[in-house]
């Protein structure tokens, strides 16, 4: 019997860019490393805050990390991604994160954050939020930490 695996799998790891606190960073980092160690790809909305922590974790984790641009030069983009994809679409890269992905983790909350959660809830992307804002209760699954969401991820998701 083998262990839990995420191999194949993609998780969009989002949460605020500039309005990020510490702990945000530091859980971003840990949930993406452990997914990564999965075998999961973490994608991300290409930039600072969580995302840029993400990245590292994930690389940290052996892993692949893509962060898919609103914008249409790469430079923009935090250099600790795998691969980054400029879209051009704007905050519309928002919904491209979501439908790419085979499950959302939120680390903290922002306003772009919000709109993640409320894309991955009507598209019945499973979701996992970790210190989010007051949301109702059937939005996703609450945790409290970076381990408890990599446990709820593979919980969640089947065995590609």
């Amino acid at each position: 019997m083998t262990g839990p695996s995420l191999a194949g799998r993609y998780i969009a790891l989002v949460g605020p860019a500039d309005e990020a606190r510490a702990v945000d960073l530091v859980r971003a980092s840990e949930v993406a490393k452990g997914v990564a160690g999965l075998g999961a790809v973490v994608l991300t909305g290409g930039h600072h805050g969580v995302m840029r922590a993400g990245a590292r974790g994930a690389a940290e984790g052996g892993g692949v990390s893509i962060g898919l641009l609103p914008g249409l030069d790469r430079a923009d983009g935090a250099p600790e991604h795998t691969y980054l994809l400029p879209t051009g679409l704007g905050e519309l890269r928002n919904g491209l994160l979501v439908r790419a992905a085979d499950a959302v983790v939120a680390v903290g909350c922002s306003w772009g954050t919000l709109s993640e959660i409320a894309l991955a809830r009507r598209s019945g992307v499973p979701l996992v939020l970790l210190d989010p804002w007051d949301l109702p209760s059937d939005v996703g699954v609450v945790v409290d930490t970076a381990e408890a969401a990599v446990r709820a991820l593979v919980a969640l998701l089947p065995r590609a």
